[in-house]
């Protein structure tokens, strides 16, 4: 797929290795630039799934590509018995686990390494997995959504909350004006990668968007697989069901 093959530095490393370092030269600044490059929208974003996750009362969630875990911690309000992030960045990770200290909650979430291609939870272990912006990152996009689906009990939830591309013309234009100067810039003056947001862009435009994205989740086997656009189509909440 043409998403698999697109890397953050051109390398002879894998795509997981790449994406790996890159998120841990930027973990530290990584949650202030987000909140500034999105101006705060993607916290709303985040509420929005775990909204729908709420009628459905999950007790051990999984947080894909957790990052500094603030989608663990926004799940935190669904009152579930545990919840388990994982990440291939360590550093970000580092960041994570020091919110989650601060905030009470070392006895529901517990971070640790890993990535979706090649988690070696038991079949059947999760009520919900939930993924923000980490799809795009996946290596091998349908592999990682088929270890997903194998990982999750029968009746439990995906919800993926990834970057699309809005479909209004003037919407369009400022996105990709955005996406492909300014983030950049913003990223290169105040990270220490200057790669980093170039990739963003790159990897959105790459991604399969919308319906094509719902297509490969019915393809590796979720049901019900629908996809809702916010934003004006900035973003999209992707929900199946096993």
């Amino acid at each position: 797929m043409q998403h698999d093959a697109v890397t953050p530095y051109k390398t002879a490393d894998s795509k997981k290795e790449q994406v790996e370092t890159m998120f841990n030269n930027i973990a530290p600044r990584y949650d202030f630039l987000n909140s500034l490059l999105s101006l705060g929208i993607h916290k709303g974003w985040r509420k929005k799934c775990v909204k729908w996750l709420e009628p459905y009362h999950p007790q051990h969630i999984l947080d894909v590509a957790t990052g500094t875990a603030d989608f663990a911690i926004e799940c935190a309000k669904l009152n579930p018995t545990s919840i388990t992030g994982v990440d291939i960045s360590d550093g970000m990770m580092a960041v994570g686990r020091e919110k989650i200290k601060r905030l009470n909650l070392e006895n529901v979430i517990a971070l640790k390494n890993g990535n979706a291609e090649t988690l070696d939870f038991a079949d059947n272990t999760f009520d919900a997995i939930v993924v923000g912006f980490g799809v795009r990152n996946f290596q091998n996009l349908e592999k990682g959504l088929e270890n997903l689906r194998r990982i999750l009990k029968p009746g439990g939830h995906l919800v993926v909350l990834e970057f699309s591309y809005p479909k209004n013309p003037f919407i369009r234009g400022f996105y990709n004006f955005y996406f492909s100067k300014v983030t950049p810039f913003i990223g290169r003056i105040f990270s220490n990668d200057t790669r980093a947001y170039t990739y963003l862009n790159e990897s959105v435009k790459a991604f399969p968007h919308d319906d094509a994205f719902v297509t490969i989740m019915k393809k590796t086997g979720f049901q019900n697989a629908t996809f809702s656009g916010l934003s004006f189509g900035i973003a999209a909440i992707y929900t199946g069901k096993k």
